[in-house]
């Protein structure tokens, strides 16, 4: 069962280096299966990618193959994400990316087989045209992004980096993204304290 934000001052934190956060989750993804899909969220300030980039080499030397996918490449068209300025933070939690077309062409279709890696180019504002590509039968496709987790979105592995409200409004560049994340309540299967990216610290019911 996924562990929820609230109450999470409460709960046991066993503390980690980065290089066993990344041992933790790639032995979590090996001891499955088949076609796994893994979500990586937290907020911009705690860097997502850096994560998922680097479980890729560990699983691919277990055997696993590897797809990457980020929602930065799952943006909905300027039009709709600037309607109403490029500073307003309920645009940023409702409007900015495009979860329907990142289940539709990433997340339903991996079981299957093929997911498409890419949908939506933001620097020339238009689709990215990118080619479906194959995921083996023991693949993993990884996904990194931003305010993932509480849209229901299918995937064998969430994992939630939690900023404390200290350290996000320390680490944020775009202070305007901020109330954002005020209602942003999401369930992960690991949750981690991630003030300290050296020294993370995994939640524990």
């Amino acid at each position: 069962m996924g562990h929820r934000l609230g109450g999470l001052e409460a709960l046991k934190v066993r503390p980690l280096t980065f290089g066993t956060l990344v041992a933790e989750i790639v032995d979590r993804v090996s001891a499955q299966p088949g076609r796994v899909r893994v979500l990586i969220d937290g907020a911009p300030a705690a860097e997502p990618g850096k994560l998922a980039d680097a479980l890729v080499e560990p699983l691919r030397a277990l055997g696993r193959a590897v797809q990457r996918v980020s929602t930065e490449d799952f943006l909905r068209p300027a039009s709709v994400r600037l309607e109403h300025g490029r500073t307003d933070p309920y645009s940023y939690r409702h409007d900015w990316f495009d979860f329907h077309g990142l289940q539709r062409e990433v997340l339903d279709p991996a079981l299957d087989g093929k997911v498409l890696p890419s949908l939506w180019n933001a620097a020339t504002d238009r689709a990215s045209r990118a080619e479906y590509v194959d995921v083996p039968e023991n693949g993993v496709v990884l996904v990194d992004g931003t305010l993932l987790l509480d849209r229901w979105l299918p995937a064998e592995l969430t994992v939630h980096l939690w900023l404390s409200p200290s350290a996000l409004k320390r680490k944020t560049a775009e202070q305007w993204t901020l109330p954002a994340f005020d209602d942003y309540e999401p369930q992960a299967d690991l949750f981690v304290r991630y003030d300290h990216p050296d020294r993370p610290g995994l939640v524990e019911s």
